[in-house]
């Protein structure tokens, strides 16, 4: 069972709203042959392993190599599903692309996502968040533009990001859009969660 990652608001609100740059195919860390970097910086998790472990979806390699890479061995659309994996186009400082899982499914514009290395918490990269709320922005509703919560502002990130569409798992292969209510009690965040709600009842009402 995974420790739930408690979420308090930090110093790094005046930071752009933008993840870190990494989301490479190096799974953890630094690279092994730097050992006095290794030394001094703690590895992180990025965002494509914990992608692949919450998904079942076997791909490898940059996060902006999935889209290309599941051609042919999974489904894929513009539709989100719960299990399935959305899939970022590199933009601004995302030079690698991101990789994020969907857990709920809101409503036609909303969904909820569990992902890794895309806000830094407390000063850290390589933080997880679940169940945290993203907003498709797109003009004609097909997913391919996303407002994602940022936990520094403690409210949906002001970059409307590029997507590709969404990656289906072999569980979700052929699965209707199964549509959920809000959370009654929010997601699983510890400190941010009466921000995180006021957030998320503007665009689920």
């Amino acid at each position: 069972m995974r420790k739930p990652i408690a979420f308090g608001l930090s110093g790094l609100a005046l930071l752009a709203a933008v993840p870190a740059l990494a989301q490479s195919s190096d799974d953890f860390g630094f690279g092994a042959s730097d050992a006095s970097r290794n030394a001094e910086l703690a590895p992180y998790l990025q965002c494509v392993p914990y992608a692949r472990e919450v998904s079942g979806i076997r791909l490898f390699g940059d996060a902006h190599t999935w889209w290309q890479q599941a051609e042919g061995r999974y489904a894929t659309g513009n539709a989100p599903k719960v299990g399935a994996v959305m899939a970022f186009r590199p933009h601004r400082n995302m030079a690698l692309g991101h990789v994020a899982a969907v857990s709920r499914v809101v409503d036609s514009r909303t969904v909820l996502l569990d992902h890794a290395n895309w806000s830094p918490i407390d000063g850290r990269r390589g933080q997880i968040e679940r169940d945290v709320l993203a907003v498709d922005v797109s003009p004609a509703n097909d997913w391919s533009a996303v407002r994602v919560w940022y936990h520094p502002l403690g409210a949906l990130g002001k970059t409307a990001w590029p997507v590709e569409g969404f990656i289906y798992s072999d569980r979700t292969r052929g699965a209707s859009v199964r549509i959920a209510q809000a959370p009654k009690q929010g997601p699983t965040r510890m400190k941010s969660s009466r921000r995180f709600l006021s957030a998320f009842n503007e665009f689920s009402n």
